[in-house]
C-alpha cells in the first residue's frame, strides 16, 4: 500500500524511477569516469553544422517554423524522412510519423495498443526506459531468453503461444543493453511469426548505422509481409539526442493511432528541430558523419574489448560489431550493485545488469557504455573495474 498522501494512479505502483538516471546524479561528481550512459561522445555532435543550419532555416522560414504546425509533422521533413526511411530499411514505408526522440515513439504505440494486463513480450535483458513505459501502460511483460545472437525463436514462438502477446518489443542491431545483433534468418522468423499469431512487433533499432565492421543486416520490417511491423528509429545517436527527432513507421491504420495520441501529448515535435534534421537529410550530411563518429566509436569499443580481455577468465562478455554497450557477466558470487559502490569510491561507474532484465535477478551482470569517454579514461576506468574484480576471486 502506498505510504504517500496523494492518491496517485496504481500504473506508477511498479514503476519506481530509472536506475540510469539515479546513476546520473553520482556521474556529475568532479573527476568520475562514466561507463554508465549512453551518451554520443562531445566530438560527435555537430554543433557548427547544426547552428549554421539551424540560422539558415530561421531566415528563410523562421515565422512558420516558429508558429504551431501540424501533428502528422513538418511537411518538408515528411518527405525527406520518407525517402531516408525507404532506403534504410529496404522496402516502402505505408506511413510514418515524426516524434519527439524513438521514447515517444513507444510512449504512442503503448497509448495505442496497450490495455492494462495486456501480455507484451521482451527480450531479456532490455532496454530499461522502454520496459518502464510498458509498465506504466500496465502491460503484463514476459520475458525471451536469448542466446549469443539476440532472442530464442523456440522460446519466442513457445511464449507466443502460452501467452497470446499484443505486442514484442525488440532491439535487433546491438541491443540495448547487451550490444547482440539478431541474424536476418530470425529477423525473417520473427515477421512470418508477426503474421502467423496477429501480433505487432516494436522493431526499435536507432543503434542501426553505429556498425564499425561486418555487414549490414536486413530489418525485420523489410521481411513483414502484412503491416504487423512498426519501425522506430531515432537521430538522436547519430545527429544528437537534444534536438529529440525520432520517428515511427508503419502501417497507416497504426500511425494514425499514435497520431491522434500525440495530439494530447505534445501536439508536435519541434518545427525547427525537424527542419534542422531536414537539412541533414536533403544536404547528404549523414553518410560523412556518421563515417567519422564510427571511426571514433569503434576504436574506443576495440579498447575496451581489449581491457576487458585483461580481466579474470572467468569474466565473460559480449564482442558487438556495433552500437554502444557492452555486456559483461562476473563470476555468479558477484554482486554487481556492490561493485558498483566500490567503483564509484574510485570515481567509475557503470549500470547494473539486473536493471535491464524482467523480474530481476542476473545480479553478476555490468553493462559498459564506451561512446562517452575518451580512450584514457577507458584505461583507467577499466583498470579500476579489473582490480575490483580480481579482489573478490
Amino acid at each position: 500500500m502506498s505510504t504517500s498522501r496523494y492518491p496517485f494512479a496504481h500504473r506508477f505502483d511498479q514503476v519506481s524511477g530509472s536506475a540510469i538516471r539515479e546513476i546520473f546524479k553520482v556521474i556529475a561528481q568532479p573527476g568520475m569516469i562514466s561507463f554508465a550512459g549512453g551518451n554520443p561522445a562531445p566530438e560527435a555532435l555537430p554543433d557548427d553544422t547544426v547552428r549554421e543550419i539551424a540560422d539558415q532555416v530561421l531566415l528563410e522560414n523562421g515565422k512558420a517554423l516558429l508558429q504551431y504546425g501540424a501533428t502528422e509533422g513538418y511537411a518538408p521533413f515528411r518527405e525527406s524522412l520518407k525517402e531516408y526511411v525507404r532506403s534504410q530499411l529496404g522496402c516502402a514505408i505505408p506511413d510514418l510519423l515524426p516524434v519527439t526522440g524513438s521514447t515517444q515513439a513507444m510512449d504512442l504505440l503503448s497509448k495505442a495498443l496497450i490495455d492494462p494486463g495486456d501480455t507484451v513480450l521482451v527480450e531479456n535483458p532490455s532496454f530499461l526506459g522502454n520496459m518502464q513505459c510498458l509498465k506504466l501502460y500496465q502491460a503484463n511483460l514476459v520475458p525471451v531468453e536469448s542466446d549469443e545472437d539476440g532472442m530464442i525463436m523456440v522460446d519466442l514462438e513457445s511464449k507466443i503461444r502460452q501467452y497470446h502477446p499484443k505486442l514484442l518489443y525488440t532491439i535487433p542491431t546491438f541491443q540495448n543493453p547487451s550490444g547482440k545483433t539478431l541474424p536476418a534468418e530470425r529477423r525473417r522468423k520473427i515477421a512470418e511469426l508477426a503474421n502467423q499469431y496477429h501480433m505487432v512487433v516494436a522493431e526499435d533499432d536507432p543503434y542501426r548505422d553505429l556498425r564499425y565492421e561486418g555487414t549490414p543486416l536486413p530489418s525485420i520490417k523489410s521481411f513483414d509481409q502484412d503491416g504487423w511491423v512498426v519501425f522506430l528509429g531515432s537521430f538522436s545517436k547519430i545527429i544528437s539526442p537534444g534536438l529529440r527527432v525520432g520517428y515511427i513507421a508503419g502501417d497507416s491504420e497504426i500511425i494514425r493511432k499514435c497520431t491522434v495520441g500525440k495530439q494530447s501529448t505534445d501536439v508536435h515535435t519541434a518545427n525547427l528541430n525537424q527542419a534542422v534534421v531536414d537539412q541533414f537529410l536533403r544536404r547528404n550530411l549523414l553518410p560523412a558523419h556518421i563515417q567519422k563518429i564510427c571511426a571514433n566509436y569503434g576504436e574506443k569499443m576495440k579498447f575496451m574489448l581489449s581491457k576487458l580481455g585483461e580481466f579474470p577468465g572467468s569474466v565473460r562478455y559480449t564482442r558487438p560489431q556495433g552500437g554502444l554497450f557492452i555486456w559483461a557477466e562476473l563470476p555468479e558470487h558477484l554482486n554487481a550493485k556492490d561493485l558498483l559502490d566500490k567503483a564509484i569510491e574510485k570515481k567509475v561507474a557503470f549500470v547494473p545488469g539486473t536493471h535491464f532484465c524482467v523480474g530481476g535477478g542476473h545480479t553478476n551482470t555490468i553493462r559498459l557504455n564506451f561512446s562517452n569517454s575518451t580512450l584514457e579514461q577507458i584505461e583507467t576506468g577499466m583498470n579500476v573495474l579489473k582490480d575490483l574484480v580480481g579482489e573478490t576471486i
